[in-house]
């Protein structure tokens, strides 16, 4: 599988989980995969020799998505360094789960910054390159909690609801170009969060998910792949689930 050949695809928070499962298989269907992260460099360098051990090839772009100026020098770096800019995945995010009565507002500026603005910034800088060469493909892993909200979560349902606004408006804006903008709303994924689930919490959220079982990072990663390849060329501003039929 190589119909990403020579593209240049940029996966923020790359380094474990949905976004790792992400960079490798855009790297494995032919794609140059920039892998970013703010902390974890040991993971993402570990992605990237991953992805040259299956004939890819990737790099490593260390910087926070909250900073306008760190991520738009970044992104102008990526482009100096390969010459273009085709994919987005604004999959970079973090949780500060709290009752709203009693939530920091740090907890709240953190989530929204990181998420929300993060994709603003990473957008803005890839729109750039992406309206220039009058092809590119934006995808934000947004999640079900911005769809139908969760308990406790208050910060993190507003900043994935608002990903979901974010994109179908953008959609618009950049449509003309060949510029694609899609989300896709996992659900509840085998990740670090989910292991550390009790048995008898696994059971209950199990009996919620008509398929029986919770999702992989791979089964997120092959509906990524599939809205990053031409042949989701005419599909834009849409929202899917990957949840097992959760959502129904």
């Amino acid at each position: 599988m190589a119909h990403l050949q020579d593209k240049v695809a940029v996966v923020t928070g790359g380094s474990r989980g949905i976004g790792r499962a992400i960079a490798l298989a855009l790297g494995q269907a032919g794609a140059r995969v920039v892998v970013t992260c703010r902390q974890q460099r040991d993971a993402a360098e570990e992605v990237v020799e991953t992805l040259r051990q299956k004939g890819g090839d990737g790099r490593v772009y260390q910087f926070d998505v909250a900073d306008f100026e760190a991520t738009a020098a970044a992104f102008a770096d990526v482009v100096a360094e390969f010459g273009r800019l085709d994919i987005l995945i604004s999959n970079a995010g973090v949780r500060r789960d709290q009752l709203l009565v009693r939530m920091h507002p740090e907890d709240w500026d953190v989530v929204l910054r990181t998420n929300l603005v993060g994709m603003f910034n990473c957008s803005r800088a890839a729109a750039r390159t992406m309206l220039r060469q009058r092809w590119g493909r934006i995808i934000a892993i947004t999640s079900i909690a911005g769809l139908f909200g969760n308990a406790g979560q208050t910060n993190y349902a507003a900043s994935k609801a608002g990903m979901v606004g974010f994109t179908k408006a953008l959609a618009k804006e950049l449509a003309p170009r060949d510029i694609t903008v899609n989300a896709v709303a996992p659900g509840l994924i085998e990740t670090d969060m989910t292991r550390s689930l009790s048995e008898a919490q696994r059971q209950a959220f199990l009996e919620h998910i008509p398929s029986g079982r919770f999702g992989t990072p791979e089964d997120v990663a092959a509906c990524v792949l599939f809205l990053a390849s031409d042949a989701a060329r005419y599909i834009t501003g849409e929202v899917i689930s990957v949840s097992g039929g959760l959502t129904l």
